[in-house]
């Protein structure tokens, strides 16, 4: 874990599962398609040098290529300040608050999984649900990363083994493929 204490990220869990259960069928939960792995990077973004915001490319080395998607991109100035606002919050530094103060992501998490209590994997499904209605700022905030973390490149840490991607007939990242003229002409 890079950012989560092992009780948060198993609420994490619990609530990403809620937000898209394993649909019987194949397609897998949030919990078994790495979400909460993705979250607690992204709020742990700053624990890597380069920060853990922008893989490498062109190629991930799943289809050929060079795997350059596992090396991260480090950031700008500029860049790292923008991100580390967004997650870190402004922490009243002046720099941060060109717009005024911000409340990060992670202090919006650790709110909001405060306010889940410490006992929200151990309640019925209906409970949970009901906690997270109460909070619908988080509950927003925690589904839009259940689908980036779902949906994403595996690289960034959900999206456990194309598990996603395999839920919705997407082939994922197919560069390099090798189209032949024709193909690419689209002339037969």
């Amino acid at each position: 874990m890079r950012w989560l204490s092992p009780t948060q990220y198993a609420t994490v869990e619990a609530a990403v599962d809620r937000l898209v259960p394993p649909d019987g069928a194949g397609a897998p939960g949030a919990r078994a398609g790495g979400v909460a792995d993705y979250i607690d990077g992204l709020l742990g973004a700053f624990t890597a040098d380069p920060p853990r915001i922008w893989a490498g490319g062109p190629f991930s080395g799943r289809h050929g290529g060079d795997g350059a998607f596992d090396s991260f991109v480090p950031l700008g100035r500029l860049e790292e300040l923008a991100w580390r606002t967004r997650i870190e919050g402004s922490q009243g530094r002046p720099e941060r608050e060109w717009n005024g103060p911000v409340i990060g992501l992670q202090e919006q998490y650790r709110r909001s999984l405060e306010r889940l209590g410490h006992d929200f994997t151990e309640l019925p499904g209906e409970e949970q649900d009901a906690l997270l209605d109460a909070d619908t700022d988080f509950k927003a905030l925690l589904h839009t990363h259940t689908c980036e973390g779902l949906y994403a490149d595996p690289v960034y840490g959900g999206n456990r083994n194309g598990a996603g991607w395999r839920s919705i007939g997407f082939a994922g990242d197919r560069q390099p493929l090798g189209y032949t003229d024709v193909e690419v002409s689209g002339r037969d």
